[in-house]
């Protein structure tokens, strides 16, 4: 990021600055796709979510609070855009540009390219058939890196609602891929 704060650029956008909104794109735009890519499966529509969350930012820059962080924002706009399009849609395509997320930056023999695409594709088809609502979640949680208390903020829910989320989502993806919770590591809870 340059010498100008994310809050300096809010406030040039807030002051009409197209200038500040492509750095403020320039900074978020791989996030903004990567998260409606996990959740909606589809390249064309990750764009198209993406170039949405940018213009509402434009249009609702009036409403951003500079003071306070731009992603929680973003993540939240972006996973409410990607609801919309999966509840309208009812299905999604195979999530085949993140194999490189699951798959990690290996070698690229045939072998090991062909056992990667596979796993991916096993991976991201199970996350697809997850509810939207645990969907999102998990994709935030572990493809984003956020904890459970960012997601809560974000999604504008209980903590415990993140919690129960991520739960069973872990759950039917490990039934769905017949897994042991080798792949999935499960999150200890304190309850109080």
């Amino acid at each position: 990021m340059d010498s100008v704060s994310t809050r300096d650029l809010i406030l040039q956008l807030q002051s009409g600055s197209l200038d500040a909104l492509g750095e403020l794109y320039d900074n978020h735009n791989k996030m903004v796709y990567r998260t409606a890519l996990a959740i909606t499966g589809d390249t064309d529509v990750a764009a198209d979510l993406m170039q949405d969350v940018f213009l509402r930012l434009h249009r609702f820059a009036d409403r951003i609070e500079p003071d306070r962080p731009l992603e929680p924002w973003l993540y939240r706009v972006t996973a409410n855009l990607s609801y919309s399009w999966v509840k309208r849609r009812r299905w999604l395509c195979h999530l085949e540009d993140i194999a490189e997320w699951f798959a990690g930056e290996k070698k690229r023999n045939p072998h090991h390219l062909a056992e990667a695409e596979e796993e991916s594709r096993r991976i991201s088809k199970a996350i697809s058939i997850l509810p939207i609502q645990q969907r999102i979640v998990v994709v935030l949680y572990y493809i984003n890196d956020l904890s459970l208390q960012e997601i809560a903020d974000i999604l504008d829910v209980p903590l415990g609602t993140v919690k129960s989320r991520l739960h069973y989502g872990r759950r039917l993806l490990k039934k769905h891929l017949d897994l042991e919770g080798e792949l999935i590591t499960e999150v200890q809870y304190e309850f109080t």
